[in-house]
């Protein structure tokens, strides 16, 4: 799983017990290595606006996202579209040749030096290994290998890519494992291509219940999906957290229908004579299951709606 700190954009839902000090941060702070947001006059929020206490979370936001789902048309469209929960982008079987290109691949830099294909055909089939297919538009291989070079050809290091034709890949998808489309990039030095899925996910339908409002509440919204075990039994996610708690932590409310995650974060008592700075971070944090997730909607309970997998933009395979 590849991840960006210095491009994420997520929305932070910052109302739990954060003070009007930390708000006026949000966009206008500058980021550091571990994708946190400072102010960028380097100050620090006061003692006593610090974070404290964060209530336990309640289920019945968690059930109300459950129950809006269950049975709506959202939750139908849902089951019947693509939806991507794995990397759009395979590297090449036996992995990179050296450090310089695994970090070309995870910072998605690539120069082309070759002819991509010009033309290809309009559709492609996504066929579930449990039963299913769906004929979904295809994306051509520039098309593609825009989405795989997303920052132009200009940053070293770099993979080049040499050329490309049109194959297939397994992915995982909110409906299990998959075959489909995808473009098979020659890349200069491996013999192995590198692959790119060449479809875009199906739009994500409207959500039955809106996100919270800006009134204060212990939830948070949770940025991403980063990867579930192969039982299904753990899933991880991306959550916020501030420099002056305990971390975050994760609930899963559990449905035949859906999995809704509560994100909250944990207080600890702070030393009234240490100032606490108004840094935002980001952790992984593993999600233990009753059963498996399978077809299941993962949804947060602070958003109202699936959470989504990946990046931001229309490289992330749920918001595309």
């Amino acid at each position: 799983m590849r991840t960006h700190n210095t491009r994420t954009t997520t929305r932070l839902a910052l109302v739990l017990t954060l003070t009007t000090a930390l708000f006026a941060v949000g966009c206008d702070g500058e980021k550091v290595e571990d994708g946190s947001t400072v102010p960028k006059d380097g100050s620090t929020v006061p003692k006593s606006t610090a974070p404290q206490d964060s209530p336990a979370p309640s289920n019945s936001r968690a059930q109300r996202v459950a129950d809006a789902w269950e049975g709506s048309k959202a939750g139908e469209d849902w089951l019947k579209g693509y939806f991507p929960m794995g990397d759009a982008a395979q590297p090449p079987g036996g992995g990179f040749h050296s450090e310089d290109d695994k970090m070309a691949y995870e910072g998605e830099s690539y120069v082309l030096r070759g002819e991509l294909p010009a033309t290809a055909p309009e559709e492609g089939k996504v066929e579930w290994e449990g039963g299913g297919s769906l004929a979904h538009p295809l994306l051509d291989a520039r098309q593609t290998y825009s989405a795989l070079n997303r920052y132009g050809e200009s940053a070293d290091p770099h993979l080049t890519v040499t050329g490309a034709k049109l194959g297939e890949m397994t992915i995982s998808t909110s409906r299990g494992p998959a075959t489909v489309p995808a473009w098979l990039f020659t890349l200069e030095g491996y013999d192995e291509p590198l692959k790119r899925v060449a479809l875009r996910p199906s739009k994500l339908p409207k959500s039955p219940i809106g996100q919270l409002g800006e009134s204060p509440t212990e939830l948070w919204e949770l940025p991403r999906l980063v990867d579930s075990s192969e039982d299904g039994r753990t899933i991880t996610v991306l959550a916020h957290h501030g420099s002056c708690d305990n971390g975050p932590r994760v609930k899963a409310l559990e449905t035949d229908g859906s999995v809704v995650l509560s994100a909250t974060v944990a207080s600890r008592k702070l030393d009234p004579d240490v100032a606490c700075d108004a840094a935002m971070h980001g952790k992984k944090v593993k999600v233990e299951l009753d059963r498996p997730l399978g077809t299941r909607i993962l949804l947060d309970a602070f958003m109202g709606r699936p959470v989504p997998y990946g990046e931001e933009g229309w490289a992330s395979p749920s918001w595309s």
